[in-house]
């Protein structure tokens, strides 16, 4: 077993924590939960809001996933997809 050797910030030793750091820490992770919360509740609404103008929205999602992936590899996964679909439609 290797000996642990806390650094700063730690009390796994009973050592006295800066407490103004580590709040102020916890309180920026609060802030960035909150962020996250409201864009995600943005999104849905985003969402509903295309699903009420009548788009689909799992091609919506497909669509955004694609446009993540590099160029590159999106070009050949689709070109290996048409492959597939015609080997299947053939057989």
């Amino acid at each position: 077993m290797t000996d642990h050797k806390p650094g700063p910030g730690h009390n796994s030793d009973g050592e006295p924590v800066e407490g103004g750091q580590l709040r102020a820490f916890i309180e920026r992770v609060e802030r960035v939960n909150a962020e996250i919360a409201d864009l995600t509740n943005d999104r849905k609404e985003i969402l509903a809001e295309a699903k009420g103008a009548g788009f689909d929205t799992k091609i919506i999602r497909l669509l955004l996933a694609e446009r993540k992936r590099d160029p590159s590899d999106r070009a050949e996964q689709e070109t290996i997809l048409e492959l597939y679909r015609a080997a299947i439609a053939s057989a």
